[in-house]
């Protein structure tokens, strides 16, 4: 079975993250998989494509000339018609877009897409208007969480009966975790911290979605009960210098650290006492089996699909969105309380390791494609 995505990258963030998985998963079940890279015309994403040759996943890269490019339609109808695919599987906007007419022109068999979030733009027009026709051409689409499979049925007009949901997944990670005192032990004194020291973690793009003012003005409400606590936050985008300056009004010099982008989040984790994510919304939030899996209770927002992820009370606690003094008093609740924290992100680890496998993800998609196309 041959089968080529399309997706529109503009980093390297969950979804980048999971179709690179999810690619070398399905070669390594046999079938040929292969990636057209959409991207702006002047951001190739070398780093991306570095980890594409890393996995041995074969991509054909595409610069896009803004949002509406005939050309792009054009290359991915040649790419069509050169690798003859039994099924084009599209990844985002743009991909939906010019994936879904690259492949009906070209008469390629099924039609698969996937939906990753529940952008709030998706509920204007002419997005709406636009993922209402894209709908009427795709054969089954893949949601990574309920809340995203009721988001498209509601907003887009998905058919119900067309929609499967698969979860993100992550390779299981045991050897990981059990060296987690030592990484911690080892992290921790390159970040200069001592052993004794809470630390709550973030791991995102700084963007307004992410609710990173949020959770600067929840931590500074522990720091009188807490003064030793530090706040890491891991990640960069448009808004570090703003969240920076206000970074200052949380506490003093060094009580929160920006880290920049690192390509050590699992690892940085194993430093870190607590995860915090008070996103605005989210579509899965695949940092978050990143957190589970090193055994850290979760602080995030009760909205989107976090609910389906971490359950309230028992791997984390959840606050409404911009509720800022609910968040700081669970990240209270969980700072007074280590060994309360340590059980919960123990019962977020069996989570983890029983519902969120990278294997079954893989496994799901295969089977999906089998049932779209049994005689393949």
């Amino acid at each position: 079975m041959r089968v080529l995505h399309v997706l529109r990258a503009t980093g390297v963030a969950g979804a980048e993250r999971h179709v690179l998985a999810l690619l070398a998963g399905l070669r390594a079940s046999g079938l040929d998989a292969q990636l057209a890279l959409l991207t702006a015309g002047q951001t190739p994403l070398p780093g991306f494509q570095a980890q594409l040759q890393v996995s041995g996943v074969p991509f054909h890269a595409f610069a896009m000339r803004g949002h509406v490019d005939l050309t792009l339609l054009q290359r991915l109808r040649a790419l069509i018609r050169q690798q003859r695919p039994h099924i084009v599987h599209t990844h985002l906007f743009h991909a939906d877009l010019y994936g879904a007419l690259a492949a009906r022109t070209e008469g390629v068999p099924v039609l698969v897409s996937s939906r990753h979030n529940d952008n709030a733009f998706r509920r204007r027009q002419p997005w709406r208007a636009l993922n209402r026709q894209l709908w009427r051409r795709v054969d089954a689409g893949i949601a990574i969480s309920q809340a995203v499979a009721d988001f498209v049925v509601e907003v887009e007009g998905a058919p119900r009966d067309k929609l499967r949901v698969i979860h993100y997944g992550l390779k299981q990670t045991a050897t990981l975790y059990a060296e987690r005192q030592q990484l911690r032990r080892k992290l921790r004194g390159e970040l200069g911290l001592d052993d004794a020291q809470p630390v709550i973690a973030m791991a995102c793009r700084l963007v307004e979605q992410k609710g990173v003012s949020d959770a600067l003005q929840a931590f500074a409400g522990t720091r009188a009960e807490f003064p030793q606590a530090r706040l890491l936050v891991a990640g960069d985008g448009p808004l570090r210098a703003r969240l920076q300056k206000e970074a200052v009004l949380a506490g003093p010099g060094g009580s929160v650290r920006f880290l920049g982008w690192r390509e050590d989040v699992p690892e940085l984790l194993a430093a870190c006492d607590v995860f915090l994510m008070p996103s605005l919304w989210e579509g899965f939030g695949l940092v978050l089996l990143e957190a589970m899996a090193r055994g850290l209770p979760v602080v995030a927002s009760r909205v989107s699909a976090i609910p389906e992820v971490v359950v309230h009370g028992e791997t984390g606690l959840l606050a409404p969105v911009g509720d800022v003094p609910a968040f700081c008093d669970a990240l209270l609740t969980l700072l007074r309380d280590p060994a309360m924290a340590r059980r919960m992100g123990e019962r977020g680890r069996h989570r983890f390791e029983t519902c969120f496998g990278e294997e079954r993800m893989v496994q799901d998609t295969h089977a999906l494609y089998q049932e779209l196309l049994p005689t393949s």
